[in-house]
């Protein structure tokens, strides 16, 4: 079992249908009242690679690609067309997006995330996969240069200083980034009569926690 970092067809994943889910456990009490509690604290994204495809040579490239990943063994990176950047869609990304730490003098090593609020109540989700030179940093809110003042390590997401940020100053970031996924079938199954009809193959995928 491995991580293969290479990213699914982006054209193929483009039309594709899914997003995160949740696991709560609910129990209803006798007075008609509920207990719920989840055991995840993060969400799981599914997807249907399936939805994409829009000819036999897309066909030929997700079998190759499967493939290539021996089916369920292998994870890869998955463009999710509705959530892949550190900002809204509309805007392009900068380095004060996102908050990822304080400096205290000795911290160098920062994990990117990504924060999502709602009605007074914030989602902090760590990122493991950023595109390859599309990380932006700030400190104290100025721009730091990659392979001056930083690196990156794509594999991780994690942002490294050269010199630790001092004590009390803000660590921000931009970025686009991809999901670690796996698929979630070791089957294919692909009739040629029936896609020229328009009925698509199920490729599901599911995100693997890395």
């Amino acid at each position: 079992m491995a991580f293969h970092e290479i990213r699914f067809p982006a054209n193929l994943s483009f039309g594709s249908v899914g997003g995160p889910e949740r696991r709560t456990e609910i129990v209803t009490l006798t007075n008609g009242f509920e207990e719920r509690n989840t055991p995840w604290a993060h969400s799981r994204r599914h997807y249907d690679a399936g939805v994409g495809l829009r000819s036999l040579d897309d066909v030929e490239r997700l079998i190759a690609f499967f493939e290539a990943r021996g089916g369920e063994l292998h994870g890869f990176r998955w463009k999710d067309w509705a959530d892949y950047k550190s900002c809204p869609a509309s805007r392009a990304t900068a380095y004060d997006d996102q908050y990822i730490g304080i400096g205290d003098g000795v911290t160098k090593a920062f994990q990117l995330s990504k924060t999502y609020s709602s009605g007074g109540v914030d989602y902090v989700r760590p990122i493991a996969k950023p595109v390859e030179g599309s990380v932006l940093v700030g400190l104290q809110g100025d721009a730091r240069a990659e392979l001056v003042d930083f690196e990156v390590d794509a594999t991780t997401g994690t942002v490294t200083f050269y010199d630790a940020p001092p004590e009390g100053a803000r660590v921000t970031a931009g970025f686009e980034f991809d999901v670690p996924v796996r698929f979630d079938t070791d089957r294919i199954q692909v009739s040629v009569q029936s896609f020229q009809a328009g009925d698509l193959p199920q490729v599901p995928v599911v995100e693997v926690r890395i």
